[in-house]
């Protein structure tokens, strides 16, 4: 019997999958190139590597509903995941996610699915383009930060104000 649990938010009950992988998930085959900023794709590799030099988070779905990433789940034995082993244990991912499998077609991995997603993310096609448009419409969820309109130019500092930055403070102008 394969257990499926509705989409949870996240901290109330545990979170489950989705019935299938999203249209923009960026582990489908058959999503255009481009679609998702290039921070997110640089976390797939990650999930490739030997269990115990994997990240410990799961990988949450970007539709922004709570879900675990359908995607992500279903491009390889879940079992083989860290995240789903401590997320199942810690009782934060529903059982289920250790279970699931999908029919939808996949990358075999998240370096593949990288390697996909960022081929022409400097020059997305209108297919890329349009999901970009439809996820921002339907959902308001960003997905690339250069999809927003420009922003308004930073309000410049008085000459001698000292300016915080991660480094610490430093001056301005003289």
């Amino acid at each position: 019997m394969t257990l499926r649990p509705p989409a949870a938010e996240e901290g109330s009950r545990p979170a489950g999958p989705r019935p299938r992988p999203c249209a923009s998930c960026p582990y489908r085959r058959g999503v255009p190139s481009g679609v998702w900023d290039a921070a997110e794709y640089v976390k797939l590799p990650a999930y490739d590597l030997p269990l115990s030099e994997q990240p410990p988070a799961a990988f949450r779905c970007h539709q922004g509903d709570g879900s675990i990433c359908s995607g992500w789940l279903g491009h390889r034995n879940p079992e083989d995941l860290l995240a789903v082993r401590l997320g199942v244990i810690r009782g934060r991912l529903h059982p289920s996610c250790l279970e699931y499998r999908t029919d939808v077609p996949l990358f075999g991995s998240g370096a593949d699915a990288a390697a996909h997603g960022t081929a022409e993310l400097t020059a997305p096609n209108k297919a890329a383009q349009a999901v970009i448009a439809k996820l921002i419409r339907s959902r308001g969820v960003e997905s690339r930060p250069d999809a927003r309109p420009p922003r308004q130019p930073e309000p410049q500092l008085p000459v001698g104000m000292p300016e915080v930055t991660p480094e610490g403070l430093r001056q301005v102008r003289p």
